[in-house]
């Protein structure tokens, strides 16, 4: 099966050599995805709920490029810096996925690359 690669344009992409988001078949995983503005640095900072959207935003154009929609998606994985922001980031969440209802679990990680990123993203999708 040929396998499509997906570029968000993040600079750590290359220095770390990975894909937003890798499609084989009707499959496609989206990477870790922090909330990096388009013209870089981090958006919203200090800001989880904005950062959760920003994250989103990615995920959904990286899932496009590839050839899904959000409708697509079967489960996301929401990794905070603190899970006492988790309602914030999950408001966001469900105003991407509450029709959708994707499985999706929420975990506290120590901390990401950027020490400005509240919350990183992962999604699966199955094009149906």
């Amino acid at each position: 099966m040929a396998r499509t690669l997906v570029s968000s344009g993040s600079y750590l992409e290359p220095e770390i050599g990975f894909s937003r988001a890798v499609r084989i078949g009707n499959t496609v995983a989206v990477a870790g995805t922090a909330p990096i503005a388009a013209g870089g640095g981090t958006d919203g900072v200090g800001d989880i709920y904005r950062q959760t959207v920003r994250c989103l935003k990615i995920v959904e154009a990286a899932l496009a490029e590839a050839g899904a929609s959000l409708n697509d998606v079967i489960r996301t994985r929401i990794m905070l810096t603190g899970v006492s922001l988790w309602k914030d980031a999950a408001r966001a969440h469900g105003e991407f996925f509450s029709a959708i209802r994707p499985v999706c679990t929420v975990v506290e990680v120590s901390g990401f690359v950027d020490p400005d990123w509240l919350v990183e993203l992962e999604v699966d999708a199955v094009i149906g």
